[in-house]
């Protein structure tokens, strides 16, 4: 597992998506950097959110959307004021929600760290959380204990303030069932069609029109300017294949951190929970105070009993089934009080009354696993991959450098740099600057596409420069071939000018009849139609009903029936829907949608609520945006 997390940083995109808030946080570590200048990209209360904040903004959330995505990503979404505009409202968002929290003396406890370190899967061993694993993920991604956890205590705060606000709206189930009974509303419909087919001999196209319709829809008949090129990647998986660990280094590691490979001593508990919050009433505390002295006594009269009351009594949902039983678990794992205890008893003795945050324990310790190191044979490969990781990313790390001088000096040619690296000169086939599949092995980066179509490169056979279009990956490309842009003649391309007009002509004339008819039935009168036999229309849709049908059939009026609606289709028929009868919806008592539906607007509620909070904060500490930057592409 750990190989993939070194190769592929998965572990960053697990804690990503363990600490997400209800809305776009993207660029994790920009709310903790704080070095604007005058070029700053924007400033909330004061405090400055540089053009370097939002270009690392930018990128990480590029780097998110190209693993989501895959084959399907495309870089140029980003690479718009629009995209810049909405990164940086985020970055405003979370530096308001920062600042606010900072002067509200607002924080995370230790206890919520250690929970939430706790419940993420890829720390734990044999289902609990394990330390060893924990250090090895850090020093894997290059960060450390108190630096990562200070970041993941900002993220947990600002999330307790977001959900405050935001998850604390209540709608009426008298609301929530009027919303449902709108959507559960049936309509008996029939309908009847007019297709263009009826008109298609009555279509008249002269050589003008065709003429006028090429001159004002030239680039409709052009062929687009096409490259073919060649091109190298080097990337860290590549230069990782190519470095090889000696025993000894290995050896000398494991030596040299021999602390880092113990297993640290482990502890069984079990325990009875009466749960009152410490902030609870006086009379809730009391109540769960003599309860559990009432369980204390029992236990220590009779301590085989230990399990059998904390199956009866213990309101931990998680370990009262199981008779009170936790497992083993190191030190940082559980709340500071229980933990206390745990670590101060000895084997098979029973505590007196614990208090913690979640209520009052009594405690039993049931089992004790001595510290004890690993040998050097249960980590040699892990500590191999590591000193292989180290040493790849310190070879690309040189080796980028001295690649994008190369291409760049020697722009005529890409071979010394394939040579100089070994990488192997690969080529595309043609492609243009929008249907780019025979691009796709230049990684889909909308940069170098770009670099590609230039002068200097189409003109000059110029290397591009080297581009990074993916994490620790970097290509440069050539041109090889070139074909320009070319308009078609008009006689190539008459025929397909005149069946197109010929086709919104009839359309025209369906349209126009369709419109006519739907007016006689407005009046009463018959308008010689004939009618599809009636089916019931839902108001969520139905399969073969295209999304324009549904509409016109739900605007149509109720208070008099029949009533009727007509619409043209994307295809050019025009179609009259004949709305026979109208059944009101009702949700049943105890139907679930409703409870549904009233999270759903609760939801939409909260969301309304966290925007006028913002607007608040926007108030109180001021934002000011440089338009500029977001007009200013991208700096590599």
């Amino acid at each position: 597992m750990f190989d993939a997390i070194r190769n592929n940083k998965r572990i960053v995109q697990i804690f990503l998506v363990a600490i997400t808030l209800p809305f776009a946080f993207w660029g994790v570590e920009s709310y903790v950097r704080n070095v604007g200048t005058g070029g700053d990209a924007a400033s909330v209360g004061g405090s400055k959110i540089s053009q370097q904040e939002l270009a690392q903004a930018l990128r990480d959330q590029q780097e998110r959307m190209r693993g989501a995505l895959g084959r399907e990503f495309n870089p140029a979404m980003f690479d718009t004021p629009e995209a810049r505009q909405a990164i940086l409202d985020s970055l405003v968002t979370q530096r308001l929600l920062l600042l606010h929290a900072g002067k509200s003396n607002l924080t995370a406890s230790d206890d919520q760290l250690r929970l939430f370190l706790g419940a993420i899967p890829a720390l734990q061993e044999d289902g609990k959380f394990s330390m060893r694993r924990y250090e090895q993920v850090l020093r894997t991604q290059g960060l450390t204990q108190a630096g990562f956890e200070a970041k993941l205590r900002q993220d947990l705060t600002l999330q307790q303030l977001v959900s405050a606000v935001a998850d604390t709206s209540i709608v009426s189930r008298e609301a929530a069932e009027r919303v449902l009974a709108v959507q559960l509303e049936e309509r008996e419909v029939s309908e009847a069609a007019i297709f263009p087919d009826k008109f298609a001999g009555l279509a008249r196209i002269d050589a003008e029109a065709v003429k006028s319709f090429y001159e004002k829809n030239r680039k409709m008949f052009e062929t687009p300017e096409q490259v073919r090129a060649e091109f190298v990647v080097l990337n860290l998986e590549a230069l990782a294949q190519e470095v090889a660990v000696s025993e000894d280094e290995i050896k000398g590691r494991y030596e040299a951190n021999a602390a880092r490979y113990k297993q640290a001593e482990e502890r069984r508990a079990s325990h009875i929970l009466i749960q009152v919050p410490k902030d609870a009433p006086e009379a809730d505390q009391k109540a769960a105070r003599a309860k559990i002295d009432s369980l204390l006594q029992q236990v220590k009269k009779n301590p085989n009993d230990f399990a059998g009351l904390a199956q009866e009594h213990s309101q931990d949902p998680g370990s009262g089934s199981k008779g009170g039983d936790l497992g083993f678990f190191p030190r940082g794992t559980m709340v500071k009080p229980f933990e206390d205890a745990v670590f101060s008893m000895k084997e098979n003795q029973t505590s007196d009354v614990v208090r913690s945050d979640f209520g009052f324990h009594i405690i039993r310790l049931t089992g004790i696993r001595a510290e004890k190191g690993r040998a050097f044979n249960e980590v040699r490969a892990e500590i191999a991959n590591e000193l292989k990781a180290e040493a790849a990313a310190k070879k690309f790390a040189e080796a980028a450098e001295g690649f994008s001088n190369m291409v760049y000096e020697q722009a005529d040619s890409l071979k010394p740099a394939a040579e100089k690296y070994k990488l192997a000169l690969r080529q595309t086939g043609f492609f243009d600057r929008t249907n780019r599949a025979a691009a796709a092995p230049l990684g889909g980066n909308d940069k170098l596409v770009s670099a590609l179509f230039s002068e200097d490169a189409i003109k000059n056979k110029r290397n591009t420069e080297a581009v990074e279009v993916a994490a620790n990956t970097l290509i440069a490309a050539r041109v090889l071939e070139h074909r320009p842009a070319e308009l078609r003649p008009l006689d190539a391309v008459k025929s397909d000018i005149e069946k197109k007009l010929a086709a919104e002509e009839a359309a025209k004339l369906a349209q126009k009849e369709g419109e006519a008819k739907l007016a006689l039935l407005a009046k009463g009168e018959n308008a010689g139609l004939s009618w599809s036999p009636a089916q019931t229309v839902l108001r969520q849709g139905m399969r073969g009903l295209p999304p324009e049908g549904l509409k016109a059939i739900f605007k149509a009026p109720s208070d008099k029936l029949p009533s009727h609606a007509g619409v043209q289709l994307p295809g050019g028929a025009y179609v009259i829907y004949r709305v026979s009868e109208v059944r009101p919806g009702k949700a049943k008592e105890g139907d679930p949608r409703a409870k549904a539906q009233a999270a759903q607007l609760a939801q939409l509620s909260g969301s309304e609520d966290f925007n006028a909070y913002l607007v608040a904060l926007k108030a109180r500490y001021p934002v000011e945006i440089n338009k500029a930057a977001l007009e200013a592409k991208e700096r590599q």
